[in-house]
């Protein structure tokens, strides 16, 4: 069996010699390279996309809410003509209040 100091020499040697050749530079070249891609391309990490995400679902729902709303609006509007609010005794204006 080999002996473990010397399997960590030979580690420890390569890394040096590793370290020390053109595949090191090639690859701190390589990241400096991609990393001013990255920044021209203006991305976004994965929070600030899940944030934006989540934005746009509660956009979605209030849409979806007032196109209901809209839509019933109208229906009552189309089924007569709205009560003139200075015709109408307070009274009957609580109870159409309370109906919403």
């Amino acid at each position: 069996m080999v002996n473990q100091k010397v399997l960590d020499e030979i580690v420890t040697k390569v890394n040096e010699l590793v370290a020390q050749s053109p595949v090191k530079d090639v690859e701190k070249n390589l990241r400096v390279m991609l990393g001013a891609v990255f920044t021209r391309l203006d991305l976004v990490t994965r929070e600030e996309f899940e944030v934006q995400q989540e934005v746009l679902k509660r956009t979605r729902e209030k849409l979806i809410a007032l196109e209901t709303r809209v839509a019933a609006l109208e229906s009552a509007a189309k089924s007569g003509p709205l009560p003139n609010t200075l015709d109408v005794p307070p009274e009957t204006l609580d109870d159409l209040s309370e109906t919403e």
